[in-house]
């Protein structure tokens, strides 16, 4: 069976010694023009392959820095999660969770908060707006001061929407990966709300993948769950959280395993991302994760 001019069956899922030779022979296998990944460890272990100094830009993945800066505004008390933000009814933890009511762009309201696990670029950007007043600074100003000054991540930038228009490079993403595994700018108690199902028995559709029920997700990252087909691999655990992104990028974190990934291309996402990815990610956890699982 051909897909996206991909044949289904060609991506390897081995057990074996994961250096960056054989990663790039992993990506090296995608319909991309330029592609590039990373592999992080809990231990500061990185390994990366592709091309790492080149921009990409991340679409989806800019949620998770957006919420990044968010939530160190919650902890700096410029806002609440509990803020009336939104819809009727809806406060900034409803935004950021995708159970707003919000539709996935523009302002129609799709019914009442928590009702529905509904997907929203507005929402995002929304949230980032209510910040900004808050703050008295724009979003972007705050997001570079608090997230990507702090970080180090000289080549990332804000161009646009926060839901989805963040350009950056590997190496800053390593740097997000290990902020995640291992939290700095926030408390680790923040990272885990943010990080763990918020209205877990929401069910909703997760895009190109489908609807699911629950369809859990943290403050800005996607949680994994049970869902199937997913984009990350089958061996996750079911705690991995993260986001993937329409432009052909994906971050994901497993805090059982310890280990994060970070896939960046230049080919939109499609079904050669449902096989490509998860086989990459089996690989990577196969063999570095503790247990080999």
């Amino acid at each position: 069976m051909r897909t996206c001019g991909v044949t289904r069956g060609v991506w390897p899922t081995v057990r074996a010694v994961l250096d960056e030779g054989s990663l790039a022979d992993l990506i090296g296998r995608w319909p991309a023009e330029h592609s590039a990944v990373a592999v992080v460890g809990v231990d500061g272990s990185v390994r990366r392959a592709g091309d790492v100094d080149r921009e990409f830009r991340l679409a989806s993945v800019s949620k998770p820095l957006g919420a990044l800066a968010i939530l160190v505004a919650v902890e700096e008390e410029t806002v609440g999660l509990e803020d009336p933000a939104g819809p009727p009814g809806s406060t900034l933890r409803h935004l950021l969770a995708h159970a707003s009511g919000l539709a996935f762009d523009g302002d129609r309201v799709l019914g009442p908060p928590r009702t529905r696990r509904i997907y929203s670029n507005t929402g995002v950007e929304v949230a980032a707006a209510h910040l900004e007043a808050a703050a008295g600074v724009p979003f972007g100003t705050y997001q570079r001061e608090a997230v990507f000054d702090r970080l180090g991540m000289t080549r990332t930038e804000l161009r646009g929407s926060p839901a989805s228009e963040v350009v950056s490079v590997v190496d800053d993403l390593v740097r997000v990966a290990h902020e995640l595994l291992a939290p700095t700018l926030l408390h680790p108690s923040t990272m885990e709300e943010a990080t763990s199902p918020v209205f877990p028995e929401l069910a909703g559709v997760l895009p190109e993948l489908g609807r699911f029920d629950p369809n859990p997700w943290g403050l800005g990252f996607e949680v994994r769950g049970h869902k199937q087909p997913h984009w990350t691999g089958t061996r996750n655990s079911p705690a991995t959280f993260g986001h993937f992104g329409g432009s052909g990028t994906f971050l994901w974190v497993d805090p059982v395993a310890g280990l994060a990934c970070i896939g960046v291309t230049d080919r939109n996402f499609g079904r050669w991302a449902i096989e490509a990815w998860p086989a990459l990610s089996d690989t990577v956890l196969a063999a570095l994760s503790p247990d080999g699982r």
